[in-house]
């Protein structure tokens, strides 16, 4: 992506993130970018195809972060753990209000965005609790694929409830209460052993 383009995106993302996008026209961002919208259009063909590249380098940023996590020298615990800060991020920069105008506004952006990070939380995490059993750190009896969908299932509908608050489920106090549950019931001696004398560690840099 050419670096004029990811500008534009990575100045117009906080706009919507701010205002949502509903509220914010293409002379908006215009004006906030001090170009004519002449300009802008040389760049995206109209307001949808702005949007949908603001989603998809959302998305591809949150791709680097799990592949960087990939190429870490870490067993399945510790991965684990940074998946789940990285979910956490997701809490704290979620906005409803965006979410809500994709949702209404473009419905076949949003049923493609979110068969896309679900495919990508499914994959990422499937692969964990296989590389978890391999290394003994995982119950070897517990089923992989029926564990998997139900973290999907659950992380899905933390982004859709009443019952907590953003702020709550941003929260670290939340972030711990989440992870241990998860963890606890899918560990093996050898995991509990290794979870004991290292979650001080893991969590030591949380804020």
């Amino acid at each position: 992506m050419e670096e004029k383009t990811l500008h534009i995106l990575e100045q117009v993302r906080r706009l919507y993130y701010r205002y949502g996008i509903k509220s914010v026209t293409m002379d908006d961002v215009a004006k906030h970018l001090c170009i004519s919208k002449k300009t802008l259009y040389k760049y995206f063909t109209d307001k949808e195809d702005l949007v949908r590249n603001i989603v998809l380098l959302d998305h591809s940023n949150r791709n680097k972060f799990f592949q960087e996590i990939k190429n870490r020298d870490l067993n399945a615990i510790e991965e684990l753990f940074e998946v789940y800060r990285m979910i956490n991020t997701m809490f704290r920069d979620y906005n409803a209000s965006m979410e809500y105008d994709i949702h209404k506004y473009y419905p076949g952006l949003y049923s493609k965005v979110k068969e896309i990070r679900r495919k990508k939380m499914y994959d990422t995490m499937y692969n964990n609790m296989n590389k978890g059993k391999k290394e003994g750190l995982y119950r070897k009896e517990l089923n992989s694929k029926i564990i998997t969908r139900l973290h999907v299932f659950r992380v899905e509908n933390m982004f859709d409830n009443d019952i907590f608050t953003m702020e709550e489920l941003a929260s670290v106090k939340v972030f711990n209460e989440v992870f241990v549950y998860h963890i606890q019931g899918i560990m093996s001696a050898n995991g509990r052993t290794f979870f004991e004398k290292n979650f001080n560690r893991l969590k030591a840099d949380l804020v």
